[in-house]
């Protein structure tokens, strides 16, 4: 059986509670939002390829809009191994189409994992430890293997995973039963989650064989996967817009957790650019150069060094200058960055700056 990993990153997102410096020239896993150089596809690949064993074992799939980009920010990965919609429909049919070209190419008991373009890791080598562990656990067992983050607070932005009966010890790392998966939950219930250390955050990704996906995506997901194998990505407009955790991980049983703690971030919006830089000894956020007089709390960006941010009397929000637009949000709204959008498009005057 091979036990080597076959790393699949997401691409295809857009990051629109990231605009304006997310937009669709430029999307959220182009952009470096940590203060290092690399962009976070960039980072993802950086380590991944590593527990692949190199470039040619990493695939990436991402959307026709953004797929030269892709290419200019990954040189070093195969052509063959970039799969590319030509209209976005979710992850579950990512899933499938890349799971069904991995298949081909390596058999049934090819080990995948599925990652996000746009996750934050803090710890490597520990991540590296609980990918070893899931390939472990996937080699071994018909396993669906998520990865749970242990929650440090009562997030209701994340979804959860509630473990279950205890299957066994992978690489020192305890691996649970699923017993279900909830959406985002509101604050009481999230605390609740948490203070029956039975819960853990759903990140999103994911590590199987080939062939137990597909057997299960034909059991619960059939009108993505037969048509994909039927008549192939030209298919992929036709099918139906899905989430691979509403489309199977919440109808499967051979869902198993691992919940790990290796430092993580699923960078949805300008909030969590606070979680990844702010310190205790400074008040605010600063990527940008900015004077300010009684502000505090506050994320400031500006993509030209030479913008100067000016502040007075502010508290808690967001400003980000980018090109030709300023945002001024307070951090609690930046999830209806999205409804800004949608007015923006619906006016001629204002499609360029999407």
């Amino acid at each position: 059986m091979n036990t080597l990993l076959f790393p699949v990153i997401l691409a295809g997102g857009k990051g629109e509670r990231f605009w304006p410096l997310s937009r669709k020239d430029r999307p959220k896993q182009f952009l470096s939002l940590d203060g290092s150089s690399r962009s976070l596809l960039q980072a993802t690949a950086d380590r991944l390829i590593e527990l692949g064993g190199g470039w040619d074992s990493l695939w990436v799939i991402t959307s026709s809009q953004i797929a030269e980009g892709v290419r200019q920010q990954l040189p070093d990965l195969p052509v063959e191994n970039l799969l590319i919609e030509s209209e976005g429909r979710d992850t579950a049919a990512a899933v499938a189409w890349t799971s069904l070209e991995i298949k081909q190419r390596y058999g049934e008991d090819a080990v995948i994992g599925f990652f996000p373009a746009d996750h934050w890791i803090a710890d490597q080598e520990a991540f590296a430890h609980t990918l070893n562990a899931a390939t472990q656990l996937a080699t071994s067992t018909a396993a669906i293997v998520t990865l749970g983050i242990k929650p440090t607070f009562p997030s209701t932005g994340y979804g959860y995973i509630e473990q279950g009966e205890k299957i066994g010890s992978f690489n020192e790392l305890p691996a649970y039963h699923v017993n279900r998966f909830t959406e985002k939950p509101d604050r009481e219930t999230a605390e609740t989650f948490l203070s029956t250390e039975r819960f853990s955050w759903n990140s999103g990704m994911f590590v199987f064989r080939a062939g137990v996906v597909l057997k299960e995506l034909y059991t619960h997901a059939p009108e993505i996967i037969e048509p994909l194998e039927q008549h192939g990505p030209d298919i992929y407009p036709q099918l139906p817009k899905k989430s691979i955790d509403y489309a199977l991980m919440e109808k499967t049983t051979l869902a198993y957790v691992l919940p790990v703690d290796f430092g993580w971030d699923d960078l949805g919006d300008w909030n969590a650019i606070e979680r990844l830089l702010k310190t205790e000894d400074t008040p605010n956020v600063e990527l940008a150069t900015h004077v300010g007089l009684d502000t505090q709390g506050a994320i400031i960006y500006a993509s030209n060094p030479e913008d100067v941010v000016v502040t007075i009397g502010l508290e808690d929000v967001v400003i980000v200058r980018d090109r030709n637009i300023t945002l001024v949000v307070k951090k609690e709204r930046t999830q209806e960055i999205k409804q800004i959008l949608k007015i923006l498009q619906s006016d001629s005057r204002f499609t360029d700056l999407l």
